[in-house]
């Protein structure tokens, strides 16, 4: 396996990866690091910074993720009413969580920060 197939990624990676993204602000939820855009909650850290929950805005996305790369997403009874993905750290290649996050920012984030980032 090469480096760029490298699987895993560590709390620090992830909380890197998410403050990247425009208008993220950073918390704590349930003791645990968490992070919101736009005042709505968008991703937490959980299970001893070995999960992280990341909310999707679509049953869609979350139900790919769950089909495509079960190793890596999963989920929970708790979570199955919500557009909500979890995501093993030690199980997921950092190159795939930077696409979901992106593409959930995406869906996340009001009209006016997409527009102030040249995404519409």
């Amino acid at each position: 396996m090469s480096a760029r197939t490298k699987v895993g990624v560590t709390p620090a990676t992830v909380r890197r990866l998410i403050l990247a993204l425009p208008g993220i602000e950073d918390g704590v939820s349930y003791g645990m690091p968490s992070f919101k855009l736009a005042g709505k909650f968008f991703a937490r850290l959980r299970d001893d910074d070995t999960v992280l929950v990341l909310h999707l805005r679509s049953f869609e996305d979350r139900d790919g993720l769950l089909e495509h790369e079960r190793s890596a997403f999963f989920t929970t009874d708790h979570y199955r009413n919500y557009p909500t993905v979890l995501v093993r750290l030690a199980r997921v290649r950092q190159a795939l969580l930077k696409e979901v996050l992106a593409d959930a920012w995406r869906r996340a984030a009001p009209r006016k920060l997409l527009k102030e980032h040249g995404e519409i």
